[in-house]
């Protein structure tokens, strides 16, 4: 994975399936600032080893400190000049949970002086500067579909009320950030527990979908005290797999376990197009006005219009000779690719 910061890129891999390594580099040049690693690796099940058993969650800067999840349910805090360790918290140790069965995957994410994430089975809110925990939220027993969760928190305001948005193995729920107290949740029926993709805020309502469930779009409306109601406003047989959606326009893009693009009306449910062709197992998007950049599993990255009437490729390059895996990361006029053994900057005019 990578991390675009103001003067400098953090790449995070897996090395001879025994260490873990952060990777800084200055922005402008690509030149090596320093590294740092620990030990620390695991084999995820056989049937998730073809997309590999390195690390998979993306870190979160600060502008001074670097948070990278460890696929041992470990998070370490790095000091984003010098590499330094600053802190770090061992999930299986402090709360006596076992080692999560694809690792840890969930994204951390910063708000003010809190840090979020879905580690331990279960949704944490930590002292960004110490790693700390605020509070401990929908804890679970573990299992093959509920050990350890995929998605990354969302933190929104919806219906009125700021509110953490997760999407666990099971449900998807919505938390007050300050508590952690349960607002609403919902069951989001999945394989083995795929439910891997970010949900999306979209008006007064969150979309959703799951490998081998459903599609869903909820919309939320305050109840008595400060709880809210999850009414489910359309519920189809899409299927999205591990890419998050973009929005335009009520219409959600939408990588799907297909491989194919589709696009959503959602307002109703009703799916505007598919395309026909497949693209690769998985493919990040990032949207600016009706434009949207799409790189696949393959190393293509692609300029698309936002057409709820069709699919409309503008333009198409390769742009990597191995698998990008990595979320396109889109910085000024930099594109920033990280595939599976380097690391590649473009600009454009």
């Amino acid at each position: 994975e990578q991390v675009v910061a103001a003067d400098r890129v953090f790449t995070t891999e897996t090395r001879d399936k025994a260490f873990e390594v952060v990777t800084a580099f200055e922005r402008a040049t690509g030149k090596f600032l320093w590294r740092a690693e620990w030990k620390g690796a695991i084999e995820v099940p056989f049937f998730a080893a073809a997309n590999g058993s390195w690390i998979r969650a993306t870190p979160a800067y600060d502008g001074q400190s670097l948070y990278v999840a460890g696929m041992r349910d470990v998070l370490v805090c790095l000091d984003g000049r010098t590499g330094k360790e600053r802190w770090r918290v061992d999930f299986m140790e402090r709360y006596k949970t076992p080692l999560p069965d694809f690792g840890l995957v969930c994204s951390p994410m910063v708000d003010g002086n809190a840090l979020y994430i879905q580690a331990a089975n279960s949704t944490l809110k930590l002292d960004r500067a110490t790693g700390r925990t605020l509070w401990r939220s929908m804890a679970t027993a573990p299992d093959m579909t509920n050990s350890g969760s995929f998605s990354c928190p969302v933190l929104r305001t919806v219906a009125g009320k700021r509110q953490l948005i997760v999407q666990s193995r099971e449900k998807l729920a919505g938390l007050d950030p300050v508590t952690g107290d349960l607002l609403w949740e919902h069951k989001t029926p999945s394989f083995r527990g795929m439910a891997i993709l970010t949900p999306a805020v979209w008006e007064n309502g969150v979309f959703t979908t799951t490998y081998g469930g459903r599609a869903t779009y909820l919309d939320l409306k305050e109840a008595a005290g400060g709880k809210l109601i999850s009414t489910p406003r359309w519920d189809t047989g899409q299927q999205g797999y591990m890419s998050s959606p973009v929005i335009v326009n009520g219409y959600a893009y939408l990588h799907l376990r297909s491989n194919r693009i589709a696009c959503i009306d959602l307002r109703t449910g009703k799916e505007s197009w598919t395309s026909q062709q497949p693209y690769g197992k998985y493919m990040s998007m990032v949207v600016q006005g009706d434009r949207i950049l799409a790189l696949d599993q393959q190393g293509i990255l692609y300029l698309l219009r936002a057409n709820p009437e069709k699919l409309e490729i503008l333009d198409q390059r390769k742009v990597a000779d191995a698998e990008t895996w990595a979320h396109l990361a889109v910085a000024g006029d930099e594109l920033h690719i990280r595939e599976l053994n380097a690391l590649t900057v473009y600009r454009w005019k």
